[in-house]
């Protein structure tokens, strides 16, 4: 387990950083990184600068910590996040979600780029998160419990906030964004996932599949934070496109595709918090 006192080095690191703490922390999934170029006044830190903290390997995501102020609102943005399959443990991917805690952010708005799983979804499509899926034991909460961070045994029946769901819901309304509603089901990854896996989500009752989101959502509903998930739709699952070879170039270039849609609802969102 990671000491508590490691948390309490990151967040008073940060304190003493940055320049103020705001109450919104937004996550950019992958195609969304150019949105901290638009953040007013930032201030930018480096994840490897930050004690305790851990490192991003994948490429693009730029492990870079943004504050300021987007669309008027002022926001921590983290260019990057930490998987699963980069060998980190459930309690690592979701270390920064406790630091939030720490330094009194309230709310957590997560992003990510899924596979359709839904038979009427299509490529570009954005889901609001409703609900998740994740079959099997690991988690963050996992471990000695510690009520700095909430209960060992926590409510999952609300994870993703009504409440931010119909906001986003007006704001795509009043922008003609179309946003679908779904159910995210978690996949450790780093390999995509078979045909018959496909099949067994959609049974379950998927709608969009990814390797990321669920084990920082299920740390923030322990700590008691309003969680907002959406993600984007870059890719049709394995097997629902005959002779499709499914890529991460696939991915991230249809993510950049839907980039502009994407951080549009997303400022929107924000800006009525």
């Amino acid at each position: 387990m990671i000491p508590v006192e490691q948390y309490e080095r990151s967040a008073a690191y940060l304190q003493d950083k940055l320049p103020f703490i705001p109450p919104v922390a937004l996550v950019l999934g992958s195609g969304l990184g150019r949105l901290a170029d638009e953040v007013v006044d930032a201030v930018r830190i480096p994840y490897s600068t930050i004690p305790g903290f851990p490192r991003s390997t994948v490429p693009s995501h730029a492990g870079i910590l943004t504050a300021g102020s987007l669309n008027g609102c002022r926001a921590l943005l983290f260019s990057g996040r930490f998987h699963y399959y980069e060998g980190y443990d459930a309690e690592t991917v979701a270390y920064y979600v406790r630091v939030l805690k720490l330094l009194g952010v309230k709310v957590l708005i997560l992003t990510n780029a899924a596979g359709g799983v839904n038979l009427e979804y299509r490529v570009g499509d954005l889901m609001l998160i409703a609900d998740h899926i994740q079959l099997g034991a690991s988690s963050p909460a996992r471990g000695e419990e510690r009520f700095l961070f909430g209960p060992r045994f926590f409510d999952m029946t609300r994870v993703y906030s009504p409440r931010l769901r119909d906001l986003a819901h007006r704001c795509a309304d009043e922008m003609g964004i179309a946003v679908r509603e779904g159910v995210y089901f978690y996949m450790p990854g780093p390999q995509f996932e078979t045909p018959a896996e496909i099949r067994a989500i959609r049974l379950l009752g998927g709608d969009a599949v990814g390797m990321s989101t669920v084990m920082e959502a299920t740390a923030a509903a322990q700590c008691g934070m309003e969680v907002l998930g959406l993600s984007c739709i870059t890719n049709l699952a394995a097997g629902m496109v005959p002779d499709t070879v499914i890529s991460d170039e696939e991915v991230n270039m249809n993510a950049a595709g839907a980039a502009q849609r994407f951080g549009n609802l997303i400022k929107a969102v924000m800006t009525v918090l």
